[in-house]
């Protein structure tokens, strides 16, 4: 049966969906992310950082070389100006995981509304 809520509940109801849809989209980007950076010595894949906040969530990195490794740009010198990583790694993939997670969060997002 659908919880009954009154028109008066409704922006507290749905800003915990929200609240939810954000601390799980969040998280799952955390755990792609790290899965996907490549791995030399791990410092770079130990190194993403989670912050969870009501409607706002944030995952940094602030290796020194995460800009190259990650994205392709800013290449040190010793890369000959080509991009490059043992794995063969896609620059942008964090970029990559984010369009990827739009369906995730609409899954999820149905998920929250209907368990409510």
């Amino acid at each position: 049966m659908a919880r009954q809520i009154r028109l008066d509940q409704i922006d507290d109801v749905m800003e915990e969906a929200i609240v939810k849809l954000v601390r799980s989209t969040t998280l799952q980007w955390t755990l792609l992310v790290k899965n996907a950076t490549p791995v030399d010595t791990g410092r770079l894949r130990n190194a993403w950082q989670t912050e969870i906040k009501p409607f706002q969530g944030t995952v940094t990195n602030n290796v020194e070389y995460a800009e190259p490794v990650c994205f392709g740009q800013n290449l040190p010198p010793s890369w000959g100006g080509q991009y490059r990583t043992r794995q063969n790694t896609i620059a942008g993939f964090p970029e990559l995981i984010g369009k990827q997670l739009e369906q995730y969060a609409r899954v999820e997002y149905q998920k929250i509304v209907r368990g409510i």
